[in-house]
């Protein structure tokens, strides 16, 4: 890696390019560290397309720190419905507890005190700190890895700590040196190089060299190297597991299975499951030791869904039963169409609440 990450010649040709081409994004237009704060969460591992509707509905929802800490869980997940990877929201409502408890309901505005806030590691503390206080930090996400790799001609490893820290320490140093002259340099310098990840400098040969600002001083461009730089390690292979989901009812309520507080989907609602394919006969028995009656029983469309470490490979019967008078079940609630609407029910599940038209 270079000593110097950029020149102050490239960092104005980006800002120029930036001012021209930004996108016009709600969080764009709030220096309240709290909206951008749940605008960064929200965009981690998800489409900007897909977050700036709920973004805009969390925020009505849970306009402040407080009415976030405060919010039930039930409610919380309800309100972060779909979007998927729920730790973050866990996690996001005990951030907000501590900043009421040890913080007087603020953030500090200081990136080493905001890292050690539940859930804000070092990309989203650097993204508070320079948008919210423009403080001369970094943010660096895959998009920024991606940019300073090409711009270095860096064959380093991006998925290691170490060359995201060495990033991380030089653009760290360029943007203290360069704020000294420029009134609200880091905030705009760090949103700037994000977005030409984002929408220029983008991975593989989907990059639009043409279209990039500085194509004339990348030697990745010149050398026709995208597709090789940057250089990312393979994850290891997603696990495979099979389910058998039983979706159970009687004239007017389903049966649901509350997950427990801690690991995959915590403390969302499902259908019961069994982690193995089973025969409708085996499901009949299932419910049976349930201690309810099964009067008939339909085999549903199969369905898949993906997560970051595995898979889950999905068959599915609705088994009718007769009316339950009283449920002795463990974390088990009865639950009309109505009241579906009102739980969190997670996105891997979407198969059947669509077919009950229950989302």
């Amino acid at each position: 890696m270079n000593i110097e990450i950029l020149t102050s010649e490239q960092a104005e040709t980006l800002l120029e390019w930036y001012v021209a081409n930004a996108r016009d994004l709600p969080w764009r237009h709030t220096k309240d560290p709290y909206r951008i704060w749940v605008s960064e969460i929200m965009l981690q591992q998800t489409r900007v397309a897909a977050v700036i509707d709920r973004y805009q509905s969390f925020l009505s929802a849970l306009p402040d720190i407080q009415s976030l800490a405060l919010c039930k869980a039930d409610r919380l997940n309800k309100l972060w419905e779909g979007m998927g990877y729920y730790s973050r929201v866990r996690n996001m409502q005990k951030c907000a507890q501590v900043l009421m408890d040890q913080y007087h309901g603020e953030f500090p505005a200081d990136a080493a005190l905001l890292q050690k806030l539940p859930g804000i590691g070092p990309y989203t503390a650097g993204a508070i700190a320079s948008f919210a206080f423009n403080l001369p930090v970094s943010a660096i996400d895959g998009n920024v890895l991606r940019v300073l790799a090409r711009l270095q001609k860096d064959r380093s490893d991006i998925r290691l700590p170490q060359t995201r820290n060495a990033y991380a320490d030089k653009l760290d140093h360029f943007i203290e040196m360069s704020a000294q002259n420029s009134i609200g340099f880091p905030s705009v310098f760090n949103q700037a190089i994000m977005e030409l990840g984002a929408l220029v400098c983008l991975p593989g040969n989907k990059a639009e060299c043409a279209d990039c600002p500085m194509h004339v001083t990348c030697p990745v461009h010149a050398s026709d190297l995208c597709a090789e730089i940057p250089y990312r390690s393979k994850n290891a292979e997603r696990r495979v597991i099979c389910r058998t989901l039983l979706i159970i009812k009687d004239s007017t309520r389903f049966l649901l299975h509350r997950r427990k507080n801690s690991g995959l989907l915590a403390g969302l609602y499902e259908w019961i499951g069994i982690d193995a394919f089973i025969t409708p006969e085996q499901a009949i028995e299932e419910a049976e030791r349930m201690g309810l009656v099964p009067l008939r029983i339909h085999r549903l469309e199969d369905s898949r869904h993906i997560f970051t470490h595995l898979e889950w490979h999905m068959h599915a019967f609705e088994i009718q039963v007769a009316q339950i008078d009283r449920l002795q079940l463990p974390d088990c609630i009865l639950a009309s169409r109505k009241e579906l609407k009102e739980l969190a029910i997670p996105s891997a599940f979407h198969t059947y609440t669509d077919y009950y038209d229950i989302r």
